[in-house]
């Protein structure tokens, strides 16, 4: 019975093929979409992930996520560092800043300056400083007016010219020279990152009478991370939170404050939709077709059962084919794009790739549905007609 059914189902190409190009449109579109607004939504934590020193982060009470920086007085570190329980506690500063190039206009660009972000880690510790260092060593970020910025605020900065270090830039009026480039997640924003000591930052920031925009900590051994953050914020009055909670903080306020989920959200539906109808029309109508085929088999005897099984098997091949072209298509589209400066970081999650399986095994349910309650209705005698 098995060969029976792959044998209606590839009699007829045009509608076999319809069926299959119908769940590989809609596996395609959903793991692209859904792959691509999870990265979106990685890249809103960015410089929360890179910073894997510290375990807690305090801020400003009125802070709702990563972007959103509210200088604190330089006397809330000695307050944090106070607090029972904590190991220690460092500054850091997160902010947006004008580089201007030295050189005047680079081979590429149309303006003189970028807007860029400016990471300012502890001049002692350097918690938060980049992982991986591919020209320059973390130490050289010690030099007068010394600043590492990562590959992509070099390309972005100076398009077309091989990476190397020595190039200069101004900021707030202050000089700053390229001594290291590095490698970081790539941010929200399509814009550059720069690394400096703290001190080194309060100079290249925007004057404000508070430029603190976190504290750092991490707590000391045996001290669970929810006490310590429930201390600080009891003693000092300032939010304190975990590095994963801050993540999904940064995170619900794009969900709940952008559009970005409602377009991806209706994208990803459409595809569904799509692929039912075609593949649920498609399987009808060549249902329809094999009519007298099924009734042939049910005047020799065929059970209900056996026929709805052929037809599950039907719709499993194409169910497996359509998904792995889809798969296929959606990978290769990732692949070829990793180097696209404004796609670094997209790529294929395992996890998308299940939940796609999943919406596959619906649109393929749904459409040999469809199918089946027109066989079941089916009288044998048709084939005598």
């Amino acid at each position: 019975m098995t060969w029976i059914a792959l044998k209606m189902l590839t009699g007829d190409r045009s509608k076999y093929f319809g069926i299959v190009f119908g769940v590989m449109f809609a596996s395609l579109l959903i793991a692209h979409q859904v792959s691509i607004f999870i990265a979106i939504m990685e890249r809103t934590t960015s410089q929360i992930r890179d910073v894997q020193e510290a375990d807690i982060w305090v801020m400003d009470p009125n802070v709702r996520y990563m972007d959103e920086t509210t200088g604190m007085a330089d006397t809330d570190l000695q307050r944090v560092r106070g607090v029972e329980g904590v190991d220690w506690a460092v500054r850091f500063y997160k902010g947006n800043v004008r580089a201007r190039l030295a050189e005047g206009y680079a081979p590429g660009s149309t303006a003189d300056f970028r807007s860029v972000i400016m990471l300012g880690i502890d001049d002692d510790t350097m918690i938060g400083a980049p992982r991986e260092i591919t020209r320059g060593t973390l130490a050289d970020l010690k030099q007068p007016d010394a600043v590492i910025i990562d590959e992509a605020a070099f390309n972005y900065l100076w398009p077309g010219q091989p990476l190397r270090t020595g190039m200069e830039l101004e900021m707030n009026d202050h000089r700053a020279v390229v001594v290291g480039i590095c490698k970081a997640s790539p941010p929200f924003q399509s814009m550059g990152i720069v690394y400096t000591l703290y001190s080194r930052a309060m100079q290249y920031a925007p004057p404000e009478r508070r430029l603190m925009s976190f504290v750092l900590a991490k707590p000391q051994d045996g001290a669970t991370t929810a006490d310590v953050c429930q201390r600080i914020h009891d003693k000092t009055g300032l939010k304190a939170v975990t590095a994963e909670r801050f993540r999904w903080m940064t995170i619900e306020f794009y969900l709940a404050n952008t559009g970005i989920p409602v377009n991806f959200g209706i994208t990803v539906m459409l595809g569904f939709v799509v692929g039912v109808a075609i593949a649920g029309q498609t399987f009808y109508l060549f249902t329809i077709e094999n009519l007298k085929q099924f009734g042939a088999l049910k005047a020799m005897g065929a059970s209900n059962l056996r026929i709805v099984g052929m037809i599950l098997i039907q719709g499993l091949v194409v169910g497996v084919i359509g998904y792995g072209m889809g798969m296929g298509l959606a990978a290769a589209f990732f692949e070829g794009t990793k180097d696209v400066p404004a796609l670094l970081g997209f790529h294929m999650y395992w996890q998308v790739m299940a939940g796609t399986a999943v919406a596959v095994i619906f649109i393929v349910l749904l459409a040999s549905l469809l199918s089946i309650r027109r066989v079941l209705i089916l009288e044998p005698a048709i084939v005598f007609r």
